[in-house]
């Protein structure tokens, strides 16, 4: 069996999409909550990711936020408990007998904020790749959102 250290060696074509694209993916995340907790978002952590993640929580049933984090709903709910709890985000009636989330004032700010924390991490990846390898890189994840392939 190959250690880690031999599989970091290892040939970039013989890398796995999944690795390619979890690393980056889970370091942007663990910057968004430091960088949140930095600037007075204390509570917030990895899991509450889960909610948070695009498009957000806002006008969102907790049945849709769920499928979006490939989550149950009970696992969700709790999350959206705790965001309430913290002053995130409310749950009221929506149309029928459906609960619907909204954002607080302090949610808008988070989501804001992480706005913020993504275009500073996609400047520092352009200058780092160059901006015509960055925006081949990001016109190039953009098939893949919206291919067949991550449906």
């Amino acid at each position: 069996m190959a250690t880690s250290t031999e599989v970091l060696q290892t040939k970039t074509e013989d890398l796995l999409i999944g690795a390619l694209l979890r690393v980056p993916a889970q370091a942007i995340q663990r910057r968004l909550i430091k960088e949140l907790n930095d600037a007075g978002f204390d509570e917030l952590r990895l899991p509450h990711m889960a909610v948070l993640q695009f498009p957000g929580p806002d006008g969102a049933r907790p049945g849709t936020i769920a499928e979006r984090a490939g989550m149950s709903k009970q696992a969700i709910n709790q999350l959206l408990s705790s965001l309430e709890g913290y002053g995130y985000l409310v749950r009221s009636d929506g149309e029928g007998s459906a609960r619907v989330v909204r954002s607080t004032e302090r949610g808008h700010a988070a989501f804001w904020k992480m706005v913020d924390i993504l275009r500073d991490i996609e400047e520092e990846w352009r200058t780092e790749l160059g901006p015509q390898r960055f925006a081949q890189l990001k016109a190039l994840l953009f098939v893949v959102w919206d291919s067949p392939l991550v449906r």
